[in-house]
């Protein structure tokens, strides 16, 4: 209803317009031909799946994960692929910030960071052992900040030497836009970095580096079957169970994000209409998809609520077919 009032007063070339000032930070345009891109997770899926796009593009990129071996293999994959011979591996585990940083050190400036990396293990929040929390939220944010704190004093060096725009890219997921049953500590860690991504982009702006949140759909990775074994049955009934996205999909996706350097970087249909649904205070710099978030955001409201009232249903009439079953 306030969307609908304020078209009536303000015509949409007149608020196209104000958009276009309020718009912030400013729209920019990220090359990755000649730069160093350094992906973590890079070994497999999705991350991998990166390193080779971003190599074709002409980067020079660095990928690091936990298994030397599988780095190996990931290296000479992206090679084949990209026809370049200066991919560099580093294994670390980003819940080491020590060895995250001697990573850091040895691959060089970085001129875009991909966070990549990310494990998740459904299960209601009273069932779920405690340290399996903690390792999932040490990996998914704590990890998060390892890397970026390592990387930042370089990449503004790096800014400044090359009068370029930088990027840090966060991988979340759609779960952490919205929770839901079976997903309390993965959704709070991937939650926690939509807070990072905001407050970052405050804090780097003026050094010409953008931030950009990445959120996939379930992806098929080869953690994603066992991911599914893991799922409470009440999950699989609201978040459906069908195969997800293929890896270069949601590849494509980010790196198209990351160029554009966009802060909300949604990977398909249901991921845009989360994206404007969950827009709130985030930082936009395209006028087109502020305007579209300023007359969707009542409409994408209603929407949500019709949503929740279906999952709400759905869980209480599962809990009464169970009780009357015992």
């Amino acid at each position: 209803m306030a969307a609908a009032l304020f078209l009536l007063l303000v015509p949409p070339v007149g608020l196209l317009a104000a958009l276009a000032f309020l718009a912030r930070p400013r729209a920019a345009r990220i090359p990755l031909k000649g730069r160093h891109v350094f992906i973590t997770g890079g070994s497999s899926g999705i991350g991998l799946a990166m390193a080779t796009a971003a190599a074709r593009e002409g980067a020079r990129v660095s990928i690091l994960a936990r298994n030397l071996a599988r780095l190996e293999e990931a290296r000479a994959a992206i090679q084949r692929d990209s026809g370049r011979d200066d991919v560099g591996v580093h294994a670390a585990d980003v819940r080491d910030a020590g060895a995250v940083a001697r990573a850091l050190r040895e691959a060089g400036p970085v001129d875009v960071l991909v966070c990549n990396h990310g494990v998740f293990v459904p299960q209601e929040l009273e069932r779920q052992d405690i340290d399996e929390i903690k390792w999932m939220v040490d990996i998914n944010l704590m990890g998060t900040f390892h890397l970026i704190k390592a990387a930042l004093p370089a990449m503004k060096a790096r800014t400044r030497e090359t009068r370029l725009p930088g990027s840090v890219a966060i991988m979340s997921s759609q779960a952490g836009q919205v929770g839901i049953y079976g997903y309390t500590a993965y959704s709070a860690s991937k939650f926690a970095l939509r807070g990072l991504g905001e407050a970052l982009q405050h804090e780097v702006v003026a050094d010409n580096i953008h931030v950009s949140l990445i959120f996939p759909p379930d992806t098929e990775t080869p953690g994603f079957e066992e991911e599914h074994k893991r799922r409470p049955e009440l999950t699989n009934i609201l978040a459906g169970s069908s195969g997800g996205m293929k890896a270069d999909d949601v590849a494509n996706k980010a790196l198209d994000g990351i160029k554009s350097a966009k802060f909300i970087v949604p990977c398909n249909f249901e991921g845009a209409m989360l994206a404007v649904a969950t827009a709130g205070l985030s930082p936009q710099s395209s006028p087109l998809l502020a305007f579209i978030e300023v007359i969707g955001a009542g409409l994408m409201r209603f929407a949500a609520l019709c949503f929740q009232w279906n999952w709400f249903s759905t869980i209480e009439s599962y809990y009464a077919k169970n009780k009357k079953s015992e």
